[in-house]
């Protein structure tokens, strides 16, 4: 696999030994790269302008930036880049919090490596595999927001099934051959009908209340 076709990625926790591990296991494939690293949220932050990585796995208990709150300006700095939430806990808040904060999966210190590659690879694909708990926490949270005379447009309904794929506006706009400010009103409109502010929350949603038919 040639360069230009690796799936970058920047790991992003205070711990070097966590660092040098998953870069170790990167080393075994020849698909992904490891292209950068940070300590903190801060640097992160300052590192993305440069590498610009496909994603960001981000550990959530750092100190001078926690991973939540880097995750949310990091998104909205480089919306393209997908963040996978790291912790050493199986913390039902920190779950919440990272997911909320616009990570699209959470994983433990401890996967495997195998796993944890599969999981790079399928949030690259777009797809959204939660582990069962973190599903089950995400759509607890989302239950009292559900509602059965939610009214989407044709178009809403097209767009949200994308969202779901795991499709940013970019890609959106391409795929539907529309400007990317008309996207942006539209998702815009699709997280207010839904009463979220994430698209995460919005993509689980949507599959919670069948509210878009994916393909296959």
């Amino acid at each position: 696999m040639t360069e230009k076709n690796k799936i970058k990625v920047m790991v992003v926790d205070d711990h070097p030994l966590v660092r040098h591990g998953i870069k170790t296991v990167f080393e075994a494939y020849d698909d992904i790269e490891m292209v950068a690293e940070a300590e903190n949220g801060k640097e992160a932050l300052e590192i993305c302008e440069k590498c610009k990585p496909d994603i960001v796995i981000m550990d959530m208990v750092m100190p001078i930036l926690d991973g939540a709150e880097a995750t949310v300006q990091l998104i909205k700095r480089f919306p393209d880049i997908k963040v996978i939430a790291l912790t050493s806990f199986n913390d039902k808040d920190l779950i919440k919090k990272s997911l909320k904060a616009g990570a699209v999966n959470f994983i433990l210190k401890n996967i495997s490596g195998a796993k944890l590659v599969k999981v790079i690879k399928d949030v690259y694909r777009g797809k959204f595999v939660l582990s069962p708990h973190a599903t089950k926490i995400l759509l607890t949270e989302l239950r009292e927001k559900t509602d059965d005379n939610i009214k989407l447009t044709k178009r809403e309904k097209e767009i949200l099934a994308l969202i779901v794929e795991g499709l940013s506006n970019k890609e959106i706009s391409k795929r539907l051959f529309l400007s990317n400010s008309t996207i942006q009103f539209h998702v815009s409109n699709i997280l207010s009908k839904l009463g979220v502010s994430k698209r995460t929350e919005a993509a689980y949603l949507a599959l919670k209340q069948k509210l878009v038919e994916l393909p296959g």
